[in-house]
Order: structure tokens, then sequence, then C-alpha cells
């Protein structure tokens, strides 16, 4: 089920429930037996409202105490909005009672009016176990659907499903021996349907050092980058995709004063990309041309170049009752000279071992053999602690894992605002 826009259902649409809701709590007892819920929601859903708003059944912190397990993930949509996803799973003594709701946001909604429309799906999704075995005497349910402000269905897009995005930004500090400016510029443009995804954007940042180190002049220290990126995908079918990606790019610290690049692509994914809130499996190959102009002579004596590239990537995400995976290994080679090779892997995952307790880690590795683009002089001492430049390795690494345990109230219901949370 897909909400309307929330603007309408925020006005148009009211689920009033009466099972220790807050509108008859003064007047009627709570139920002695309320349905058991386990929340899981791995980016920002507005939890705390989510439990304080729909109060007729009991929050529990740990899944294998929940009796319905609510999944809610959340996509990012053509428009700038948010698709978010609530998956009902159903535990004993309701298994297999399972559905999914939808409700869509848009970049101009606010924020109550997104974390309201969140809570009128819950309650919607909800009502299947509340009234699982039978209406209970306490349900009192008002639906309003329709009114004179409902607005006619949209006919036309005179944008044509084209969203543009500008951002500028500055930040300047300083003290008695240093100062530094940044300035930076983004423009965006985006058209996704569920045929087509096309995306383009530019981003400008200049940084600028200055250091008084008890010398004549201070030293200067000036990292500038200019990246133009785009992406033209077109569907073929719930597992096939193909489509093209560039760019057009400058960076002092990648020692490029040109570089343009060409790659057309194609894409697989193992599982239907309908299913992609919960699981993805992709392969991806492309092959290309990049171009080359550098500030300085290159390690391999070089002021500029072309260089055949192909690359393939496989990536696994995965989001379940039992936590979350995402995975990723990309390899790259220049076609010119084979020997120049990069293979990069990352990971997440969050695993919940048993009651109360759970294990999260991360890793990112990669294997470099293709720096062409080094400076042939070594980087000065200056540039090295000012991090100006790339420097020559072979690898790279960061890993990171982390337990948690909690116990004690199985309940997480109640929200306390005070002294923030």
């Amino acid at each position: 089920m897909t909400f309307p826009r929330p603007g309408w259902v925020s006005r148009c649409l009211f689920v009033l429930l009466g099972i220790g809701d807050s509108s008859v709590e003064a007047r009627q007892a709570p139920v002695a037996q309320q349905v058991k819920v386990f929340l899981d929601c791995s980016s920002q859903c507005f939890e705390d409202f989510l439990r304080t708003e729909v109060t007729f059944v009991d929050y529990v912190r740990d899944r294998t105490e929940a009796a319905v397990h609510v999944l809610i993930t959340r996509a990012e949509t053509g428009a700038g909005g948010r698709e978010y996803t609530l998956a009902f799973i159903g535990l004993p003594p309701f298994e297999g009672v399972n559905h999914t709701l939808k409700a869509v946001t848009t970049s101009s909604d606010p924020e109550d009016v997104i974390r309201r429309q969140l809570a009128t799906a819950l309650r919607i999704g909800l009502l299947n176990y509340v009234t699982n075995s039978g209406v209970p005497q306490q349900l009192a349910v008002t639906v309003k659907l329709g009114s004179e402000e409902v607005r006619p269905a949209v006919v036309g897009d005179r944008w044509n499903n084209w969203v543009f995005s500008l951002a500028a930004s500055a930040a300047f500090a300083g003290e008695e021996s240093s100062r530094e400016r940044a300035l930076g510029a983004e423009i965006g443009a985006d058209r996704i349907t569920p045929d087509w995804k096309i995306t383009a954007g530019l981003e400008i940042d200049h940084e600028h050092e200055e250091f008084d180190l008890d010398e004549e002049e201070p030293v200067i220290a000036d990292r500038r980058e200019r990246d133009f990126r785009w992406l033209v995908v077109k569907a073929a079918g719930e597992h096939w995709s193909y489509g093209a990606e560039g760019d057009v790019e400058s960076s002092t610290f990648d020692n490029i004063k040109l570089g343009v690049g060409l790659a057309p692509a194609v894409e697989y994914n193992v599982f239907p990309y309908s299913m992609y809130t919960r699981r993805q499996l992709r392969a991806m190959y492309s092959v290309g041309m990049q171009w080359a102009r550098y500030y300085e002579v290159t390690l391999f004596g070089e002021t500029e170049e072309a260089l055949p590239q192909h690359e393939m990537s496989l990536t696994y995400e995965q989001r379940e009752r039992w936590g979350s995976l995402e995975a990723r290994t990309q390899w790259s080679q220049y076609l010119h000279d084979l020997d120049k090779t990069r293979l990069e892997t990352e990971g997440q995952v969050s695993v919940r071992i048993a009651r109360g307790l759970s294990l999260s880690g991360e890793l990112e590795a990669s294997r470099i053999r293709d720096q062409l683009f080094l400076p042939a002089r070594g980087a000065t001492p200056e540039e090295i602690l000012l991090r100006q430049r790339q420097l020559a390795s072979g690898y790279e690494y960061r890993f990171s894992v982390g337990l948690t345990y909690t116990f004690g109230s199985i309940f997480s219901s109640i929200v306390n605002p005070r002294f923030g949370n």
C-alpha cells in the first residue's frame, strides 16, 4: 500500500484507536494483554514519537520477546523525498501473518507531517494483529476519507520528473598563528522514474590554510577539487539494468589538472529489484576510457595520457530480523598495463546474537597497484602533514568491532524527554 502525499493524508485520513490510546486512557483501564512489538529501524524513523503516539501495543527492546517485528527501512525518491517501507513480521502466536506498507514523503514535507504519516502507517499495520483473534470490545476506529479539500489527481508534471538542487557553503577559522577558509558549492539534477535513472552533479571545493612559523613568509597550503559526475541507467526487467557513467574532474590532491572518463555498464540483481528494501545481490561490469592531463610529470614520465579500464563489482545488502549486512567488493584494471589493478572491499554487519546481545563490525580494505597519477617528485613534509598530496601506498585498511549487551525490563514504551534523550 502506498499512501498519497503526506499533506493530504494528514488532513484526510485519521485512524483513532481506543486500546490504551491517550484519548481514552483517562476513562478506561489498560488492556491486560497487549500485543508486544519490536520496532526495528536502521535510520531515522522517529522511534520516540511512534512509541508516544501509538500506545495500544507494548514495545519491547528485544526481538525475542516480541509477537510482531516491525522492520522500517527507507530509500530516497527521485524528487528528493523518502519512501519508508514498514514490514510487519508475525512471530508466535502470529506466525505467518506478514504484510508490508509504504509511506512516501516529499522533500518539502516538514518533519511533523512525515512522522505523523509513519504513525498512521504503523497504526494501520498493527490492526491486523490486534484484531487477529477477533475485534476487541475496547476497539474503536474512526476513518475519514474524502473532503472538500481533496485535490484532483495530477494530470501532468511541468518538470517532467526532474529535480534540481543548489547548495553553497563557507567556513572560516583562525587563531593567532594560523588561518583557514573553506568554500564549497554543489549543483545537482536528477530524474528518477521506474524505467530510467538519470543523475548529474557538480561539486566544487577550495580549502586555503596559512601558518605563521616564525618565518618571514607564512606557509600557505591550497587544495582545490572540481568534480562533475553523471549517470544514466535504463531498467530491463526485474533483474537487469544497463547504462553509462562518466565524470570530468580536477584535483590538486590527485595531481589531475583535467580528467575525463566514460564507461558503459551493465548490472544484474540476483533478487528482484522490487525486494530492494530487504535484500539485494548486484553484480556490475563496466568498461571504458579515462583521459588525464596532470599538473606535474608523473612517476612514469607522463604529462597526459589515455587509459582504457574495466571494472567489476559485487554488492550484497540484507536486512532481516536478526540484523543487517552490507558488503561490497570492487576490482578494477587498466587494460594497457594489466599489472595496474585495485581491489577494494568494505562491509558492515550488525547481528543480534542472543537476548540483549548484539555484535557489530565494519571493515574497509584496499590493495592498490594503480597510482599512475602520482607526481615524480616526492611530497614535502608540509604537504604530507597537511594532506595536500596523495601519497604512494600499496594498501589501506580500517577495521572496527563492537559488542553491546542490555538487560533488565523488556518493555521500552515509555519516553521521557527531560534534559534530552
